[in-house]
Parts: structure tokens; sequence; C-alpha cells
């Protein structure tokens, strides 16, 4: 195996690089202060085509790969993570319509989500559900050429700046009552957006409650088969979890760097700090984690860019990497000490965001079932 980035890799690596320094750092801290979402910072991501990477040009994406996805989150991420989870959020939706959808749906709602011009959410989570499809109560009626959603959706991000929802309902035409997945567009009247909710950290996606009180969606919006809905939501999240081991990398990656930067100029009995063995053993260890969840991570966008299921492979690319940035970001701040815990000081801003990579897109407990799911399965 290859572990050499090629020329254009390389090449779009450092551009996300550039544009982290230069558009995404210069913002970051009031993005974390003000709590808001980041349009003007979504909209330039957009025009460098940050939300195709992944997709071929005649849907409007860069062609990059997944390889070149995660390459530009993890770059990003070092100076906010907010900037690599907004495309890694969006991308859910292009997932979902890009594997699933019809050639119609394609043109008309992938191509401008590739482009930037618009912006998507992914409406699974209940209050009961969790990851258990079976809980789910939203539901959709047939009527005429039309089915009619009502329900409720918990913690739907980016729903402030988003044009479509992918938004998953029991199919009542369906006689076992399996969830179905609908293509939606939230100017629909009664698709209602209540109780931002403010977070501890990654302050900036925005997560809502939505309200479906009787939103009328074309029979031609249901994204793939009646009743499939649980497995394109599977199959989404799978690159969704890349997405959040691509985010924990690069906080990783963001607070070791500013932890070898502090303990060169911070000095303790004359000397700087990264002459103490203690705080070489910090460093140490720091990197050795970033650097496991980094190949980890870009060994399961590899597979991705050679079409196979990376189910489990996410799985555990996600519950490596985010434990490892929740230590790494714990070590960086011993490294600091008390200017660390200082709210004017990064590394206090990426303690608290890496504790998300834990959490969204499925908790890590849920990571460890699916995994030995998989193994058990293909012992048979």
């Amino acid at each position: 195996m290859d572990f050499n980035l090629g020329e254009q890799e390389k090449m779009v690596q450092n551009m996300a690089r550039d544009f982290a320094e230069r558009s995404v750092r210069p913002v970051a801290m009031e993005i974390d202060r003000k709590c808001e979402f980041p349009f003007e910072l979504a909209r330039e991501m957009g025009s460098v085509g940050y939300f195709g990477l992944p997709y071929p040009p005649e849907y409007g994406g860069g062609g990059a790969g997944y390889i070149g996805y995660v390459l530009v989150i993890e770059q990003l991420c070092h100076a906010s993570m907010v900037a690599g989870a907004v495309i890694g959020i969006n991308s859910l939706a292009e997932e979902a319509i890009f594997r699933y959808g019809s050639e119609e749906q394609k043109q008309r709602f992938l191509i401008p989500l590739a482009k930037g011009e618009q912006i998507s959410s992914f409406a699974f989570t209940e209050a009961a559900t969790g990851s258990d499809p079976k809980a789910i109560e939203t539901r959709a009626r047939p009527d005429g050429d039309d089915y009619i959603i009502t329900g409720q959706k918990q913690f739907v991000a980016l729903s402030p700046a988003s044009q479509v929802a992918v938004v998953f309902a029991k199919d009542e035409k369906d006689e076992t009552e399996r969830v179905s997945a609908f293509i939606v567009e939230t100017s629909s009247p009664g698709y209602q957006m209540r109780h931002p909710c403010e977070t501890m950290g990654v302050r900036g996606l925005c997560p809502t409650v939505i309200y479906l009180d009787d939103v009328r969606v074309p029979r031609e919006n249901l994204l793939g088969e009646p009743g499939r809905g649980y497995g394109i939501m599977l199959e989404a999240v799978s690159v969704g979890k890349l997405a959040v081991a691509a985010e924990a990398v690069g906080v990783g990656q963001g607070a070791l760097e500013l932890s070898l930067n502090y303990a060169q100029e911070r000095k303790a009995y004359g000397d700087p700090i990264a002459e103490l063995l203690s705080i070489k053993w910090l460093l140490a260890e720091m990197a050795s984690r970033v650097e496991a969840s980094r190949w980890l991570t870009y060994k399961t966008a590899f597979l991705r860019d050679q079409g196979a299921s990376i189910m489990k492979e996410s799985a555990m690319a996600k519950l490596f990497a985010s434990q490892a940035a929740v230590d790494v970001t714990r070590m960086a701040m011993q490294v600091h000490g008390a200017y660390g815990y200082m709210k004017d000081m990064e590394i206090e801003r990426l303690y608290r965001d890496a504790k998300l990579t834990e959490l969204y897109e499925g908790v890590s407990e849920i990571q460890r079932v699916i995994i030995a799911d998989h193994l058990l399965k293909e012992r048979g």
C-alpha cells in the first residue's frame, strides 16, 4: 500500500491549509462567542468547491474523492471544527441523494448542494430514537400525488442555513411501517424551525428542533425505494462518520501544534518547559495518537474511493479518532496549565469542541456495537 499522497492530493491539502489560515482562523473565536451559523464563511467554502469534493463534476462536484474530502476537513479543523463539520454534515444529504436519488433528483438537488449554492440538513433523530428506527414517530401519509409528513425532529444541525433537508418518516403506505426517506424543501409550508440549542462546543452548527406540521411533499421527492430509509441513513452516515474522524484528527493536530509552540516559548527555571521530561511525554503521546487516527481515517477514505462499503471501517475510525481527540486536547490543557483554561486561549475552544466527536453521528458505545456486529457476522 502506498502511503504517499499524490500531487493532486498534496495540492488540495495545501490549498485547504492556506484557506484555514486566511479565512477560518480569523473568525473562529467570533463564531464560538456568538454561537451563530457562519453564513459568510459557508459561502466562501462553497465558492471554492468544498461542499462537492467527493462527487463527480457532472453533479457539480470537484472529483477530489473521499481522500480529498478528509484532507480538506482535517486542515480546516486545525483552525475551527465548525468549518469542517459544516462540510461533513452537509455531505449526509448529498451522499444519500448521490447514492440513492433519481437522475432528476440529482440534477435538481445534488448539483446546487455540491456547488455550494445551497446547504442541507439531515433529519433522522427524534426525542426517543437515538439510533433506533423503530422508535421514529414522524409519519408520511400518502395523499394523491403527494405525501403529507407530520412529526418532530431533534438536533437538526445547519438548520438556519438549509434550503433542503432529507427527512426520515414511517411510510404509512408500507404495511410494516418501515422508514422511508424524503427530500423536503425547507421553505415548504409547515416546516418550522424552533428551539435552537446552544451547545458547549462547535458553536456554529446551530442544531434546532424541527416541527413538521402537515408538510406536503411531492411523491417524486421520495428518496430511493419506499421503506428503505434506514439503509439510506446507514450508508450516508458512514460517510458522516468518516468526516467526524477527520474532524477529530484536525482538532487533535491543532492542539498538538499549539502545545509544541507553547512548550517551546514558555519558560520554567530559565529553560523552555519543552525540556521537561513530563512535557516531552505528553507531546509524544499526543503525536502518536493523532498519527494513528490520521492513517485509520485515510485508509477508510481510500476504501470508499474504491467503492467499498465503510460501515465497519468508519465506525472504527470515528471511535478511535474521537477518543484520541478528547485525550489529546486534555493533554494539551496540561501542557498549557492554567493559561489553557482561559477563554481567550485557542486550546480552551478545541478542548470543548473535541467532545462532540464522541457524541454525534452515533455515540462511541454505538460504534462499538456496530464494529462487534460486523466482526461476528464476518466470522459467520
